[in-house]
């Protein structure tokens, strides 16, 4: 471990705690997160450093180290969810139904605690480039905003931690491959002249035709994809009629699908549509179609991956563990869309009591978790040879 990233640690570790509690407490909605940037480019100029505001006002980018040769990226989100905490915790969100619960207040503090602690090196291997990211809890993201302000110029590879409340404090999970999955909605709109129940043969029966997708849709992809793709298809929302002997006129199917396979991403709308029109078409029921395509999977090509765990070794005996891909999305995808990189998973789970799940009111973290990051991130500096 360098001894000037744990010199840093040492003196600053209780201004990471600080800071966490601060954004946390004060969490802001995607592209709303001007004091939290306002906070890190306060910090990074204090120690000597130009960071730079997006164009769109919230999250920065902020380059250290030589400027000539290969330069590395380190991403963090910043972004809240809206959603009222319930944790109880002396520093809760202070906005009403505003919070965070993904750990992106974690993200913040443990990039911005890399940059101050890099800062203190006196001289870096290789130039880093420090992304702090608005935005990703929403579509299109804000990974998107970063690539095409020009974020990732001069970049050769770019890395991110992502809290994971089943890993134990202490642990930093690292996969090659896919290790989240791509994730489009689905919404479908149904449409028929409605009529009486007992005759369903003068109209469209549209409750019959929802039924038929609910069902059909996910059979069927599950036999269109190689399993092996880990695709799936779920229905979160539905909704059609009041009274048990009326047929209605409309009704409404929401829900999402989700893949580990690029390729298998790329060809899931046409299978989509293709599908829903078989299913629907003998009904005499209408309907409209919206497809919204997500984020692609977040895939670590094997060489980032393998620095990542070279990083994490570097931070620690038997830090490093094994990682299953994750069903949800992350749109850190949309960086390796242009560049190499990976992204690891940091344990924020206690090692006691219950492990608090993400995007629930209730979720915490274990502050043990900020100096592990710190210094795997740190260690992905000073180790790399990119």
């Amino acid at each position: 471990m360098n001894p000037y990233v744990e010199k840093w640690l040492d003196e600053h570790g209780g201004d990471l705690i600080a800071w966490r509690r601060h954004i946390h407490a004060n969490p802001e909605l995607a592209r709303q997160e001007y004091a939290t940037t306002e906070l890190v480019a306060t910090e990074l100029t204090a120690a000597g450093l130009a960071p730079k505001v997006l164009p769109r006002g919230t999250g920065l980018i902020c380059d250290l180290g030589p400027t000539d040769g290969p330069r590395i990226a380190l991403r963090a989100d910043m972004d809240a969810l809206p959603l009222q905490e319930m944790t109880g915790l002396t520093f809760s969100s202070t906005v009403p139904g505003v919070s965070h619960a993904c750990g992106h207040d974690a993200h913040t503090t443990v990039l911005l605690g890399t940059g101050l602690a890099l800062a203190s090196v006196p001289e870096l291997p290789v130039g880093v480039r420090l992304v702090f990211q608005p935005a990703e809890e929403v579509m299109p993201g804000g990974a998107l905003d970063v690539v095409a302000a020009g974020g990732l110029d001069g970049v050769s590879r770019i890395f991110a931690l992502h809290c994971d409340p089943r890993l134990e404090v202490g642990k930093v999970g690292m996969r090659v491959g896919a290790i989240t999955s791509a994730a489009d909605t689905i919404e479908l709109v149904l449409d028929s002249p409605g009529g009486h129940t007992s005759r369903p043969h003068l109209t469209g029966d549209l409750v019959y035709g929802l039924g038929t997708v609910i069902t059909g849709l996910p059979g069927m992809l599950s036999r269109r994809i190689d399993p092996r793709t880990g695709t799936v298809m779920v229905w979160g929302a539905v909704s059609a009629g009041k009274a048990p002997n009326a047929i209605p006129r409309t009704g409404m199917l929401a829900g999402t699908v989700r893949t580990g396979d690029h390729e298998t991403w790329e060809l899931l709308e046409p299978m989509v549509r293709e599908i829903v029109h078989g299913l629907l078409a003998p009904t005499g029921v209408s309907y409209e179609l919206h497809y919204r395509r997500g984020v692609p999977p977040v895939v670590n090509d094997e060489t980032s991956a393998r620095m990542f765990e070279d990083a994490i070794h570097a931070a620690g005996p038997g830090m490093l563990s094994d990682t299953p891909q994750s069903g949800g999305g992350e749109d850190f995808s949309w960086y390796l869309e242009q560049i190499p990189g990976a992204m690891g998973r940091l344990g924020v789970w206690s090692g006691s009591g219950p492990e608090l799940d993400i995007h629930q009111p209730t979720f915490d973290l274990d502050e043990r978790a900020l100096p592990v990051g710190v210094r795997v991130l740190t260690n992905l500096v000073l180790g790399s040879a990119v």
